[in-house]
């Protein structure tokens, strides 16, 4: 695969989970890649590490100084929240959702105009099935999701005439070090984890080299009429009623 050959990519949260398979990905597809992350994690040996804090003005600001082309952006760096409406103060919406909804807003008012000069820019949000089933105990996390939804299809809208593609990417359940760190909190691991893949009809989670296959599909100068969708890899979750 060198569909991405001469082309430079930005991916943020690129230290572990689907961030770094996307990044993976991307350099293999033969892009340059910029992960954004606030350690560098599994990139050594991927790409150029760029410390970047989504949640601060100035750290994206000056992450983005230091690219001087730009044609892909993803955005996956994002936080977790686990409770109902009741069960989550109010500093936590913030930090959640300015992580996760302004942080986007953030990379892209950065990256645009860099991506103005491409021939082939892309913007690719992972968003998650969050946005569009109502999953228990995620009433803080569905949210950011909902709004990443709604977002991705109002960028897309605003850039379609510059020629900039906007997309998102809704995947179930991912093992990835996120979750393994939610499962680690559970009183019951071992009982979660079977919760969580039984939640899925495919029977298991997702993997994040899935998930990132799906941003790479987007992103892809291949894919030049494809904005304004969403594609699912949740393994059926969101489409399927599996009977008991």
């Amino acid at each position: 695969m060198s569909e991405f050959k001469g082309l430079v990519a930005a991916v943020t949260g690129a230290g572990s989970g689907i961030g770094l398979a996307t990044a993976k990905m991307l350099a293999d597809g033969g892009a340059k890649v910029y992960g954004l992350d606030i350690a560098e994690g599994g990139l050594a040996g991927v790409g150029e590490w760029l410390q970047c804090d989504v949640s601060d003005d100035a750290s994206v600001e000056a992450a983005f100084a230091k690219i001087s082309q730009l044609d892909i952006l993803i955005n996956s760096a994002a936080i977790s929240a686990v409770g109902n409406v009741e069960a989550n103060p109010s500093d936590e919406w913030n930090k959640v959702m300015n992580i996760n909804v302004v942080g986007i807003v953030r990379t892209a008012r950065y990256s645009l105009p860099l991506l103005r000069n491409s021939k082939c820019a892309s913007i690719v949000n992972v968003c998650s099935v969050a946005a569009t089933a109502g999953i228990p105990k995620r009433a803080l996390y569905s949210s950011t999701k909902g709004a990443v939804l709604s977002l991705t299809m109002a960028m897309a809208n605003d850039y379609v005439a510059e020629g900039i593609r906007v997309n998102c990417v809704n995947p179930g359940t991912a093992d990835t070090p996120w979750v393994q760190r939610l499962l680690a909190q559970a009183a019951d691991p071992v009982a979660e984890r079977k919760a969580l893949e039984a939640r899925q009809p495919l029977g298991r989670l997702v993997s994040a080299d899935e998930v990132a296959r799906a941003l790479c599909y987007l992103a892809s100068p291949l894919q030049g009429s494809t904005t304004a969708t969403s594609l699912a890899v949740d393994g059926g979750m969101q489409g399927l009623r599996i009977p008991k």
